[in-house]
């Protein structure tokens, strides 16, 4: 089954297509699907070493997971952040990821602490698809996860401030006193 461009949330105040086009058409995803997704988003992807879909940003990368039996299988799309924070850090971040959770669907975002002690955010969204699911639903609901892990990114860039850090220069350049 192929997706139907037109069938591909647009949040650019275009109409909607019409609903009866793809209305009735159930499928199991699979990785083929997600593929032909991503390429009509027109975004990069690599299979990584355990066969998972994976799409790079600069700052952060979304896998597309299968993971579960047959009539239980779940497709995830799980959203690895890539800023480090501290360990002293995850007070902070969990009272504004737990801003973030209570304010929207997904993703769902929680922390991660590596054995080297950095803290990375985690993003996750899930659907049960075993049984199978609406290929309008299953579209949408991708696109608008990915939508939302990137407006994640900004927003926590946002509110903790980051991108003052990122952006401002250097102060003490040119002031040598000598």
């Amino acid at each position: 089954m192929s997706i139907d461009p037109s069938s591909i949330p647009n949040f650019g105040g275009q109409p909607d297509p019409d609903p009866s086009e793809t209305a009735g058409n159930v499928v199991i995803p699979d990785q083929d699907l997600v593929k032909q997704l991503l390429e009509q988003m027109e975004l990069k992807y690599v299979v990584d070493d355990e066969g998972d879909l994976a799409a790079p940003w600069e700052e952060f990368r979304a896998y597309f997971m299968f993971r579960g039996e047959e009539d239980q299988q779940i497709f995830a799309v799980r959203t690895f952040y890539d800023r480090p924070y501290t360990v002293d850090d995850k007070p902070q971040l969990h009272e504004v990821i737990d801003d973030w959770n209570r304010r929207t669907l997904w993703p769902k975002v929680y922390t991660h602490t590596n054995d080297d002690g950095s803290v990375r955010l985690i993003g996750e969204a899930q659907m049960l698809i075993g049984l199978g699911v609406g290929l309008e639903h299953f579209v949408s609901s991708t696109v608008s996860w990915v939508r939302a892990s990137i407006e994640f990114d900004k927003w926590v860039v946002d509110t903790l401030g980051l991108e003052k850090d990122v952006e401002s220069p250097q102060q003490d350049e040119g002031n040598d006193e000598n």
